[in-house]
């Protein structure tokens, strides 16, 4: 599912409107009109508070469904890699890593986030832990490939290499140079 897919099932099932949340949310009906039609997405800040609000992870809101494609669904046997995270001081066990989608974000803040999934479900969907943010698209695709190399051959870790240092400020996340 798509961001906006997952953000308007989220409204739905608390028995929300577009309207109710866009009151919520401090934005105009339009703008979460926008967002569920996939035409935009609301910035870094908005998407924590949708978070909040609605009672959904951050993970399970932008899962897009981008998985390693060199591990088949109908297969199972999984292939777990130890995937650390120096910058957020994670490490995670998983068998699949899942990118967001585009965040319409300043300058000076990250645009995509990477998640790891290790196979487990709750009641809630898969579990996936947050990883990494990426100031743009090549760093993160390139990171994604060098993960499933890691995966395809048999590796037992990885350590994230192109993900940014972030730092929080009272208009959201920035990236630290």
């Amino acid at each position: 599912m798509s961001f906006s897919d997952n953000l308007k099932k989220a409204r739905k099932d608390k028995g929300l409107s577009q309207e109710d949340l866009a009151e919520l949310l401090e934005v105009s009906r339009q703008a979460v009109s926008k967002w569920e039609m996939g035409d935009g997405y609301p910035e870094v800040e908005k998407l924590l508070l949708i978070s909040k609000r609605l009672n959904i992870s951050l993970d399970t809101l932008l899962d897009t469904g981008v998985e390693n494609d060199e591990n088949p669904k109908n297969d199972n046997t999984s292939t777990e890699l130890l995937i650390t995270s120096p910058n957020e001081n994670v490490i995670i066990k998983c068998i699949k890593v899942v990118s967001s989608q585009e965040f319409k974000t300043g300058k000076r803040s990250p645009k995509y986030a990477l998640y790891g999934a290790n196979g487990t479900s709750s009641l809630f969907g898969e579990n996936s832990t947050f990883l990494a943010w990426y100031a743009d698209k090549e760093s993160i695709s390139r990171e994604i490939s060098e993960i499933q190399t890691a995966m395809v051959s048999g590796a037992d870790s990885y350590e994230l290499k192109y993900s940014v240092k972030t730092q929080k400020h009272f208009c959201g996340i920035r990236i630290v140079h």
